[in-house]
């Protein structure tokens, strides 16, 4: 088929592109730089920011499937740039399809959307959103789901994919940052380190999304639905990051801080920046202390049902591969 990925030049966006070409598809990106990879992979590139209206519009045109997974991630930042981004781009990718009569669109979305700060174990789809978010990401995302979804129709069919803690090779974000703040010594437990998490190595997130497109159609079991995606088996999220820390060389994590206190810490950076207009992201916030000491693990069910999504990789699998990249951040 015919496939546009936005944010192909990715973390994640990458691994989907790779995943399309090596089964035979034709593929177009739509990003912001250059990669060489996408170069090396001989894919279509169309160099454009999402907030460029006009130009998301046109990417669609002659497109099968639409994998729209161009987004900025934080803990902290002001609301119209993650809904510039999040919420208006999505706009955007669904004019896009509407005008061009695309038939499907997969949509990333993330379980933030769901994330009420309370512990979340195994819990499944029928969480309701969030009546309350701690910062701009999730509200961006859910108000950007809640449109793909509505969008559902004869005309196109749409599905919204919700991967937890994306994490593996090639990782720009979430590890690199981890081990930063642990070689520099600033790297603390939150709570008491019993609690259990969702992880998606992103090879089997990459999967999850072709195989949900490949059952993507209108009237399918698929279409107007999200699902949450993760390997099947939580992990301790602090034992988890204890492997990580281990296999880069570096000692496991030696401190703590209360989850109450690591909150209240949290409001109070979060208050001082806002005062102060500080541009750099907050060591510690609200939203992420309630991440780091909470539990947020979700059941796959419903994709094993509706997509037969089967991680393939393994969490041990999964770090021993990044073990070369871990000991070289």
């Amino acid at each position: 088929m015919n496939a546009l990925v936005t944010g192909g030049g990715g973390f994640l966006g990458l691994y989907i592109v790779e995943q399309l070409v090596a089964r035979g598809d034709r593929v177009r990106v739509l990003c912001r730089g250059q990669y060489p990879r996408l170069a090396e992979l001989g894919v279509e590139v169309q160099t454009a920011d999402i907030r460029d209206r006009q130009a998301v519009v046109q990417a669609c045109a002659g497109q099968d499937a639409v994998f729209h997974v161009a987004a900025v991630s934080g803990i902290w930042g002001a609301w119209s740039y993650y809904h510039d981004i999040n919420t208006r781009g999505t706009e955007y990718v669904l004019e896009g399809c509407r005008v061009h009569h695309v038939p499907k669109l997969v949509y990333t979305s993330s379980p933030s959307v769901v994330f009420d700060g309370h512990d979340h174990q195994n819990a499944d789809e029928q969480l309701p959103y969030a009546d309350r978010f701690l910062c701009a990401y999730p509200w961006s995302k859910a108000i950007a789901e809640k449109q793909v979804l509505q969008a559902n129709s004869s005309g196109l069919a749409t599905t919204a994919l919700r991967p937890h803690l994306i994490w593996g090779p090639r990782d720009n974000h979430l590890i690199p940052r981890l081990i930063a703040r642990a070689r520099a010594g600033q790297l603390k437990r939150v709570g008491r380190g019993e609690n259990r998490v969702s992880v998606s190595y992103v090879e089997n997130a990459a999967a999850a999304h072709l195989a949900a497109a490949d059952r993507l159609q209108p009237g399918s079991t698929v279409a107007g639905q999200a699902y949450f995606i993760n390997e099947p088996e939580s992990v301790n999220l602090w034992g988890w990051i204890d492997e990580l820390l281990e296999n880069a060389g570096l000692p496991r994590v030696q401190k703590a801080v209360p989850a109450a206190v690591a909150y209240a810490a949290g409001g109070l950076l979060e208050a001082a920046h806002s005062t102060f207009r500080l541009r750099a992201e907050p060591r510690m916030t609200r939203f992420l202390a309630l991440q780091l000491s909470r539990s947020h693990h979700y059941s796959v069910q419903k994709a094993q049902r509706d997509f037969g999504y089967s991680p393939t990789i393994s969490i041990k699998e999964g770090i021993q591969r990044m073990t070369a990249e871990l000991r070289g951040s």
